[in-house]
């Protein structure tokens, strides 16, 4: 293997090949590294680090590269430290609901393991079959659960981390109920962590909180005859007695096509519309009298109605949903060489105010002259994505000034934020000051400066690498 100059042989990889094959990630963005690190133990990722310390070069740590907003490709002249070969599960205390894994442990990978215990990870990402721990860790993850179970924050119970310089901390969350000493920022540490997007340190290690597997998981597809009555179903069925969702996606007319397709018609052989998703969990099963009583109260098309009772089933309702990114993905293949790429918003709203958010971003899409929006994602959550096809670089312009109207006319007044699951990466860091004051901001810059003086971890992240 070729190395960087001056580098312990194997700890760099210069090939281009391997460089290129590190270049880019779901968003769309590339850049290709000077050099590819794949460390195979927390030792080699400290010395990883002290290497490129010693030469100045950035570092940005990678996983599966699932991100969609620039976080896992490097910054100029920089370096990737591949997490893959950090992929053990190290250690499951069924009594104490506790996992350690290492960073590049693939969460579909680590609930197979976990299910003969009768335990899971809640946090599921769309991507859970790709999407890794440490990127789950790195962008605060969370998914069509998180109405139920919260984001991967919530199950996070400790980390060790490798800072710039190749100091090793192990970091966990207090269990005392009472605690008066110093700032609240600084109480728990684990949580400068959590979210972070590398640009403090790479995790090498994570303890995580699980849950008992539920005895019944049941899912219903309800198709909608339009967008209005979906969404007052979905506002309604957080409020409703008698039912208890753990998740509540939405699928309009174009992402409802894409999740036919994909079950190859059954119950929605001659449906159309719109449709919501919906699961619900726990020892008995749901009161299927009741959700049909909401779904008929709000015109739901109660006779395609699909239902998804065991386990092969629920494998194709993640299989459904997954088919509306992948979808996306491949209608923006054509466009990329071009400088097209596919765009997809983060925001989110307090809950109430998702229906009137996302009329209005639908306006602004019109107003804008673009096209109109695919929508699909967590309403139960207020947390729609909206997701265009750009097709070139002036595509790109007019469609991030459409979103960035929507952010600052619509979604930060209601209370809302530019980024709800996946981060603020390259991307929306320009947008990071339309939601957070100087003050925030700067206590976030001595965070970093304290950690990483010298900025060479992730430079990009969140803070835009061009102010």
């Amino acid at each position: 293997m070729a190395t960087t100059e001056g580098g312990p042989p194997g700890l760099f990889a210069r090939d281009p090949e391997v460089c290129a094959a590190y270049a880019g990630d779901v968003s769309g963005l590339t850049r290709v590294p000077e050099a590819v690190a794949r460390p195979g133990s927390a030792h080699e990722v400290v010395e990883v680090l002290r290497q490129a310390a010693a030469e100045g070069r950035s570092v940005t740590a990678a996983g599966a590269q699932t991100s969609t907003t620039g976080a896992s490709i490097p910054g100029p002249g920089g370096v990737i430290l591949s997490t893959a070969r950090l992929d053990r599960i190290l250690d499951v205390d069924p009594t104490r609901r506790r996992a350690r894994v290492e960073p590049g442990v693939v969460l579909g990978d680590l609930n197979r393991a976990l299910a003969p215990e009768g335990l899971f990870f809640a946090p599921d990402p769309t991507s859970e079959n790709e999407a890794t721990v440490g990127g789950s860790v790195a962008c605060n993850a969370s998914g069509a659960r998180t109405l139920r179970y919260g984001p991967t924050r919530n199950h996070v119970r400790g980390l060790t981390v490798a800072l710039a310089d190749g100091r090793v901390v192990e970091l966990r969350r207090p269990d005392l109920e009472k605690n008066t000493v110093g700032l609240l920022p600084a109480q728990d540490p684990v949580d400068w962590f959590v979210g972070s997007e590398g640009i403090l340190g790479i995790v090498v290690e994570a303890e995580l909180s699980l849950l008992p597997l539920p005895d019944r998981v049941v899912g219903l597809g309800v198709p909608f005859p339009d967008e209005a009555r979906a969404l007052a179903f979905v506002a309604a069925a957080r409020t409703t007695p008698g039912v208890a969702p753990r998740c509540l996606e939405y699928f309009d007319a174009t992402a409802f096509g894409f999740a036919r397709e994909a079950h190859g018609g059954g119950a929605w052989a001659d449906a159309d519309g719109t449709m919501v998703y919906l699961e619900e969990a726990g020892p008995d099963d749901p009161d299927f009298e009741a959700w049909l009583a909401l779904a008929e109260d709000h015109g739901a098309r109660d006779d395609a109605i699909a239902v998804f009772d065991d386990e092969a089933q629920l494998r194709q309702a993640r299989h459904i949903r997954h088919a509306c990114p992948a979808a996306m993905h491949e209608a923006t293949g054509p466009y990329l060489a071009a400088g097209g790429r596919r765009i997809s918003t983060d925001w989110a709203v307090p809950f109430p105010d998702a229906a009137a958010a996302l009329a209005e971003a639908r306006r602004a899409a019109r107003e804008h002259g673009v096209a109109d929006p695919v929508v699909y994602g967590h309403l139960g959550n207020g947390h729609p994505h909206l997701n265009w096809v750009a097709r070139d670089p002036h595509e790109v312009e007019r469609i991030e000034a459409c979103v960035e109207h929507v952010l600052t006319s619509s979604v930060l007044p209601r209370g809302g934020t530019v980024a709800a699951e996946h981060g603020v990466g390259k991307l929306k860091a320009r947008w990071l000051p339309l939601q957070m004051s100087p003050l925030q901001i700067g206590l976030m810059r001595a965070v970093k400066r304290e950690l990483d003086p010298r900025g060479l971890l992730a430079p990009g992240n969140i803070f835009d690498a061009s102010a």
